[in-house]
C-alpha cells in the first residue's frame, strides 16, 4: 500500500516547516507529500524549497480568495498518485510515528479518525521550540485534552458511524472511496461546520465505517484566533440535509478538477 499525505496550509510557513521536519524524522515516510495551499504568500514557497530535495513534495496552490479549503483539497486529490490518503492540517504537529500509525490502521471498508490535543495559543512558540514539554504544559493548564496527546501501548478503537469527533485535521481514507463520493463539497467556504463532517457523512452513506482511534496517530493542535462564524447556520443546514437524505455524491466536488499528470 502506497501512502499520500496531504497537509492543508495557509500562511503558516514556520509551523509547516516544523511539520515537515517531524515527517522527515518519522518512522515511516509517505510515498508523496502534497501541500494543499489555500493561497499562501511567497514565504511558504521559499520555505518549501529546502524540502524539495529531502522529501517527495508537491506544492498545490490557488489564489487567496478567502477560506476555500474544500476546493484546494479537491485540486490536491486530483494530484494524488497513491491508493491511500492521510489528511493533516497545517496547525497540527504530528507525533513522530503519525504516518506509521495511520499505515497500520488502514483497512478496506473503513476510514480512520484520529484525535488531537490542544496547545494554548500563548504557549505555541515554546512548544515549537521544545522549551516546554507536553507534561509541563498540562500541569500549568496550557494543554487541554492531555489524554488525546498520549500514544498508548495499544490503540483504543471504536468502530461506528457517528457524528461526534469528525474532524478534518487528522484522518485518512482510501482514494477510491473519496472519488466514489466526488470528494469534498466546495459549497462549504467557511470554517468550523460541514467542510469535514460532510465528506465523512457521505462515506458513511456508501457503507464505509469509521475507526475512531485513541492512542495512535496523535497530533498536537496549535491554538490560534478563530475565523468568523457567520456562515455556520447555512453550513449546518447543508450538513443536516446530507445526514437526513443519505446523500452520497456532492454536486460541486472533484468533477470540477482535472486529473493532474
Amino acid at each position: 500500500m502506497n501512502i499520500s499525505l496531504i497537509i492543508s496550509t495557509y500562511n503558516s510557513p514556520d509551523i509547516l516547516d516544523k511539520i515537515l521536519e517531524i515527517i522527515s524524522l518519522g518512522t515511516k515516510i509517505p510515498d508523496e507529500i502534497l501541500i494543499s495551499d489555500d493561497g499562501s504568500s511567497e514565504k511558504t514557497v521559499n520555505m518549501l524549497q529546502k524540502w524539495q530535495e529531502i522529501l517527495p513534495l508537491k506544492h498545490i496552490w490557488h489564489k487567496d480568495k478567502g477560506f476555500r479549503k474544500c476546493k484546494i483539497l479537491n485540486k490536491t486529490l486530483r494530484a494524488v498518485h497513491n491508493d491511500y490518503v492521510i489528511f493533516l492540517d497545517g496547525d497540527c504537529i504530528p507525533h513522530i510515528k503519525f504516518i506509521e500509525d495511520h499505515y497500520k490502521l488502514a483497512e478496506k471498508g473503513f476510514f480512520i479518525q484520529g484525535r488531537r490535543c490542544f496547545v494554548s495559543q500563548s504557549e505555541v512558540p515554546n512548544f515549537l521550540s521544545g522549551s516546554k514539554s507536553l507534561s509541563r504544559l498540562f500541569f500549568t493548564g496550557k494543554l487541554s485534552g492531555y489524554f488525546k496527546s498520549v500514544r498508548f501501548p495499544k490503540p483504543l478503537i471504536k468502530i461506528d458511524q457517528g457524528q461526534r469527533g469528525l474532524i478534518g485535521c487528522n484522518w485518512a481514507a482510501w482514494l477510491a472511496d473519496l472519488i466514489n463520493i466526488n470528494g469534498f463539497d466546495q459549497s462549504y467556504e467557511g470554517w468550523g461546520i460541514g467542510e469535514d463532517s460532510d465528506i465523512c457523512t457521505r462515506l458513511y452513506n456508501i457503507g464505509i465505517k469509521r475507526k475512531f482511534v485513541y492512542g495512535r496517530a496523535v497530533v498536537y493542535h496549535l491554538n490560534h484566533p478563530e475565523l468568523p462564524k457567520n456562515h455556520h447556520a447555512d453550513s449546518k443546514r447543508k450538513l443536516l440535509d446530507v445526514i437526513e437524505t443519505g446523500k452520497t455524491r456532492c454536486d460541486n466536488g472533484l468533477n470540477y478538477h482535472s486529473k493532474s499528470p
